[in-house]
């Protein structure tokens, strides 16, 4: 229904930010990353995509600083058992390029460490998304001759892999993903600084 608002920040709390649009007030859910990329634009025009959820009691509306924190709180509450409640949780302690490296690492530990998150909730978030990414497609990208032109390693190529299916988890197609990594010298770069890296590339215009 919406997929983003534009308007004046009127009011903001750490898991709230008031928009006004066309004189409307809007009330949005936001994570703690989102609230404190929001510190010094009190009365300024800011942009938040949005999803709006429904239940028998109410409607609430979530607002994210960027599609990719959108994308990963679609992902989570795709998870069976993860609600709105525990995706921000998780998303008010993970950056989405850390939540991505999270799940394509298998780092238990670290999901949980959300408020409300148990270890048995973590796990199941990783084997879920981990599934969804795998079913996306059935090819395994290759990495032969790309990014650069000397022969990739062995665990190189499980690097490459890792990353492309944690690009995936912030909801970019596999095509694209090559694509960006074809650009970066991912040789002396870890996991991590190659999602961030490429974050950055998907970022220009």
């Amino acid at each position: 229904m919406f997929y983003h608002i534009r308007g004046e920040l009127m009011h903001r709390e750490p898991s709230l930010a008031v928009l006004e649009c066309g004189g409307v007030g809007y009330a949005l859910t936001v994570s703690l990353i989102t609230s404190e990329t929001l510190e010094g634009s009190m009365g300024k025009t800011v942009k938040l995509y949005t999803h709006l959820q429904t239940r028998e009691d109410g409607v609430e509306l979530f607002g994210f600083y960027s599609k990719e924190e959108l994308s990963c709180f679609k992902m989570l509450t795709s998870v069976s058992g993860v609600g709105p409640k525990a995706a921000m949780s998780i998303l008010s302690i993970l950056t989405p390029e850390r939540f991505a490296f999270t799940v394509s690492s298998e780092d238990v530990k670290a999901l949980s460490k959300a408020p409300g998150v148990g270890a048995k909730t973590a796990a199941r978030i990783i084997l879920e998304l981990k599934d969804k990414i795998a079913k996306e497609s059935s090819i395994k990208p290759s990495f032969d001759g790309a990014p650069s032109a000397a022969p990739v390693a062995s665990g190189d190529k499980r690097k490459l892999s890792e990353a492309v299916d944690a690009l995936t988890v912030l909801g970019y197609n596999r095509s694209e993903i090559l694509d960006i990594l074809r650009k970066i010298d991912t040789a002396p770069l870890s996991l991590e600084e190659i999602i961030t890296a490429a974050l950055k590339q998907f970022a220009k215009p």
